[in-house]
């Protein structure tokens, strides 16, 4: 046997370092300019290609962050005056890549893909992503919060114009991406850009990127990024407008009201950058009839459901507008409020938008601004005037990768005079109020919101917080209308910690915004505590465990405590893809206010004043994801208020790879409360037909039923994206009753868009 010298062992594994060599947070990369004519044919054979920077060396971020990925990925990035190229080749074995279908803004997590994130501003706060599969599927999206949450952060309902194409070999694939400089928004006097390349290796549960990421933070968020460093100033956009006008034909019939309606109009929405990192958007009469139909949901709680917004032109830069106060609990201003309101059964109907403009955008180094006024027509059949909505915010960039920010939103109703209920009487305008001697109804004819908020985040995601203050306006209120908040976050490898508090004045009122505890409470203060323990066994089925507890509180202002709640919560993550999550629960509740829990219209059972406690359970397991035939199933139920209540949902899906996929999703509910109080079983059943002819062609087919609100519903839409963000669509809706299918309402649209660069 040779002797093993100390000298030999060094060279060794001197051999070996640059293989395992991780690439820390700042880690530079030339982007350099190409001077021939790039084809995006997945090929990157150009001579220019091989002079690039290589950005390789990906190093494991789950399920483990202390080894190099099964197999290696390399990013190169190049420019010329118009186009920001990035191409990737990913070394794999010849086994099936995973993937859900060849519909444009797949799943990241469901999907085999790589991608990179880029801040082009170089203040770790907002930016954007593109990411590709491996049958050339793309993904493209804003981020927000500096990448640091996953629920939060990633927008992929953006949309906009670019090129790829993708090869598959024996022993790798490869990603060749075109992106316009027109398609986003630079700081061209910014040296160096923040960029991460992120790669998730599916069929072998692996996510890697360029920059080394501790397994607790999400690989790719600007914190963890490396820098795109110009050896020139980045090329000038040139005249950058784009006009993307519609026309639409839609054919209606409204079985119940006995009336037919056929309709051509057409409207456009443009984007001009009046600089490369400030954009206007601008709408005129705009139609939002192809975007996705909403997931209904059964909502047993005493808070209204907040339903993603999906229109284009409310989203690019949306985190500005959307920042101010806590996402889901305080937000001054949640855009779904404009163009959409509930009629007197609870269901959403479209209020025509005469023209919408925002500007948005950095100005210089540290500022981003945004103003948006909006103007929607009278809807007689809700009862609503002319309206007018203006949200003006300025953010200041401070410390490392803080900001604060001063904001105003502002409703205007008009030709409102004194309440007239067969007139204007949607609920959102008219107000009880005292008149010395009576109480009479009022109509509200403005609401306005001003206030700031402070965002902090150190340099490592490690440490993050939030303080606000908020005070609302109106023409009648003259007490308590303001709100405030806050919360501080500490993130390490084995714990997680998170305390805030909130404050509600009793007359604080946000119409434009989403604050759903203003419609149960009389004001209210309420705090959260959640502490969650992480651990990383080395071996058996289960990569991650995370046990943790949640301590929840709400009371009124003179004192009386109405919620409180303790949960003990398990999280565990499968070697196989597979995601169990378990819940106890004890409950507290004084009611503030009378409530129906089994009809939201219906009498109310349980009374102002009330005491309930109880402790309920529930379980989830997400199956493998890499498996053709794939399922979800949810399970829970314990007391509930004065009875009890079980609960059963779930999810089967079969993939047809890469084509598409059939779903089937339930929820089941069986309440049984004591006979004078009644019971009801609520089921919500929802099939799903998502087929992908090619990566141009799309057709998804959604039917709903919700015995709750006893209806059916059908959606059906047909896509062709002839050319990059241009698209003809074919919408189909029908509403039903269940007995018998008898249709209560159909429409079909017809619609054509195109983009123009001009």
């Amino acid at each position: 046997m040779p002797k093993v010298t100390f000298l030999s062992l060094f060279l060794f594994l001197g051999m070996l370092a640059p293989a395992f060599s991780q690439n820390k947070q700042g880690t530079g990369l030339s982007i350099v300019r190409t001077r021939e004519p790039i084809k995006i044919d997945g090929e990157i054979n150009e001579a220019a290609w091989k002079e690039a920077k290589v950005a390789t060396d990906f190093y494991l971020n789950y399920p483990i962050d202390s080894l190099p990925p099964s197999f290696q990925t390399e990013a190169r990035v190049m420019y010329d005056d118009d186009f920001f190229y990035v191409s990737f080749v990913c070394y794999d074995d010849s086994r099936p890549n995973v993937v859900q279908s060849l519909r444009r803004d797949y799943e990241w997590q469901l999907n085999d893909n790589v991608g990179f994130t880029l801040d082009p501003y170089n203040d770790f706060t907002s930016g954007f992503y593109f990411s590709i599969t491996p049958y050339g599927v793309q993904r493209e999206g804003i981020v927000s919060y500096g990448g640091s949450d996953p629920m939060q952060s990633y927008n992929n309902n953006w949309d906009n114009k670019w090129y790829s194409a993708v090869t598959r070999h024996e022993d790798k694939w490869i990603a060749e991406m075109a992106i316009p400089f027109k398609s986003f928004r630079y700081n061209r006097n910014q040296s160096e850009w923040n960029i991460g390349f992120v790669r998730q290796d599916l069929k072998r549960n692996e996510v890697s990127s360029w920059i080394v990421t501790p397994i607790q933070f999400i690989p790719g968020s600007f914190a963890y990024c490396g820098r795109l460093q110009w050896q020139e100033t980045p090329p000038h956009a040139g005249t950058n407008i784009s006009l993307i006008p519609y026309a639409i034909t839609s054919l209606s019939k409204d079985n119940e009201a006995g009336t037919k309606d056929n309709v051509v109009t057409a409207g456009f929405d443009a984007k001009v950058s009046v600089t490369p990192s400030l954009n206007l958007d601008l709408t005129i009469n705009p139609d939002f009839s192809t975007v996705e139909v909403d997931r209904q949901v059964i909502n047993l709680t005493r808070f209204e459901f907040q339903f993603p917004e999906r229109r284009q032109f409310f989203l690019e830069n949306s985190d500005l507008f959307s920042a101010p106060g806590f996402e889901s609990i305080t937000q001054p201003f949640f855009s779904r409020r404009i163009g959409l309101a509930e009629d007197t059964t609870g269901y959403l109907e479209k209020v025509p938008i005469m023209y919408g403009l925002r500007l948005s955008g950095k100005l210089g180094a540290n500022w981003r601004v945004g103003l948006m006024n909006m103007h929607t027509r009278e809807k007689a059949s809700l009862g609503l005037p002319d309206q007018n909505y203006t949200v003006a915010v300025v953010q200041r960039q401070i410390l490392e990768r803080s900001n604060i920010d001063f904001f105003i939103v502002n409703k205007q109703s008009f030709g409102l005079g004194e309440y007239d209920p067969s007139k204007y009487y949607h609920e959102s305008l008219v107000k009880e109020v005292w008149n010395g001697s009576d109480s009479v109804n009022q109509l509200t004819k403005f609401n306005r919101v001003v206030g700031t908020d402070f965002n902090f985040f150190t340099a490592s995601n490690r440490w993050g917080g939030k303080a606000y203050y908020h005070h609302s306006f109106d023409d009648y209120s003259t007490g308590a209308a303001y709100s405030y908040g806050g919360f501080l976050s500490y993130n390490t490898r084995s714990l997680s910690l998170m305390a805030g508090t909130i404050g509600l004045g009793k007359d604080f009122r946000a119409e434009t915004g989403f604050v759903p505890s203003q419609s149960v409470y009389p004001g209210s203060f309420g705090g959260i505590i959640i502490g969650e323990l992480k651990f990383y066994p080395k071996s058996g089925p289960i990569v991650q465990m995370r046990p943790g507890i949640t301590i929840d509180n709400t009371t009124l202002p003179d004192g009386t405590l109405t919620d409180m709640s303790y949960s003990l919560t398990y999280n565990a993550n499968f070697r196989n893809t597979g995601i169990l999550t378990a819940s106890l629960k004890n409950v507290f509740q004084k009611l503030p206010q009378d409530f129906d829990v089994l009809d939201p219209e219906g009498d109310s059972t349980l009374l102002k004043g009330e005491e309930y406690k109880w402790n309920e359970f529930s379980i989830r397991y997400n199956s493998d994801s890499r498996n053709l035939f794939t399922y979800i199933v949810t399970a829970g139920g314990g007391e509930f208020y004065n009875g009890h209540r079980l609960s059963l949902a779930g999810t089967l899906s079969y993939r047809i790879q890469p084509y598409g996929s059939i779903s089937v999703t339930g929820d089941y509910n069986d309440l049984r409360l004591p006979p004078e109080y009644g019971s009801a079983k609520f089921i919500l059943l929802s099939p799903r037909l998502d087929f992908t002819l090619t990566d141009k062609l799309f057709l998804t087919t959604f039917l709903q039923y919700n015995d709750r609100y006893d209806n059916v519903n059908l959606n059906a839409r047909f896509q062709w994206r002839y050319k990059p963000a241009s698209d003809f669509f074919v919408v189909y809706t029908e509403n039903y009753l269940p007995e018998g299918m008898q249709s209560k309402n159909r429409s079909l649209v017809f619609k054509f868009t195109y983009w123009l660069n001009i």
